[in-house]
């Protein structure tokens, strides 16, 4: 089977390429495939408009994410606007700085990052996977492998390491994206 993934974020597509493995044949967006504007309110709903955009272009098996960090602290902030938390064009520095600035006289640290990822297969029909990790956002960055938020995220199963002190490995065992991976793979050869 052949799946498109509905994602430009080169990070994000090596990533869920590697989890899905020899589950799917992996077919990446076009470069050239526009941006896809992200006016869902929840994670699901924006996993579902990339998903749909790219399906109503392709007609193909289609899985599209949305993942989101929300901080205790922050009233569940940046969540949906993860990616944008610092400004529509931040990069991942700005967000994880805007994020340290936020929370620096703060003692809650706690967070939790959550993946969705939204599957429509052949014939359009939705299935939607979930994964979440609980985690505390360190002080200052620590690490330099991975992306977005990773330098400043300790998942609590992480032995205290940000997952960009983890290797691919040890990110990928017990990471968000990698938990809704798990489901899909699980359900995707009942």
């Amino acid at each position: 089977m052949t799946i498109i993934l509905a994602t430009h974020n080169k990070h994000k597509r090596d990533e869920l390429a590697k989890l899905l493995g020899d589950h799917a044949e992996v077919q990446l967006l076009p470069e050239d495939f526009p941006d896809i504007e992200e006016t869902g309110a929840t994670l699901e709903e924006n996993a579902r408009i990339k998903a749909q955009a790219v399906f109503d272009h392709f007609y193909q098996p289609v899985l599209a994410d949305d993942t989101g960090l929300e901080v205790e602290a922050l009233n569940g902030a940046p969540g949906v606007y993860t990616a944008r938390f610092a400004g529509e064009n931040a990069t991942y520095e700005d967000n994880c700085r805007k994020l340290l600035n936020d929370l620096e006289d703060e003692s809650n640290r706690n967070a939790v990052f959550k993946t969705v990822l939204c599957y429509l297969d052949s014939g359009g029909n939705e299935q939607l996977f979930f994964g979440a990790v609980l985690g505390t956002i360190s002080r200052e960055r620590k690490g330099s492998k991975g992306f977005g938020y990773d330098p400043v995220f300790i998942p609590l199963e992480g032995g205290g390491k940000t997952f960009a002190e983890m290797t691919a490995e040890e990110k990928n065992g017990l990471s968000h994206r990698a938990r809704a991976i798990t489901s899909f793979t699980s359900w995707i050869q009942v």
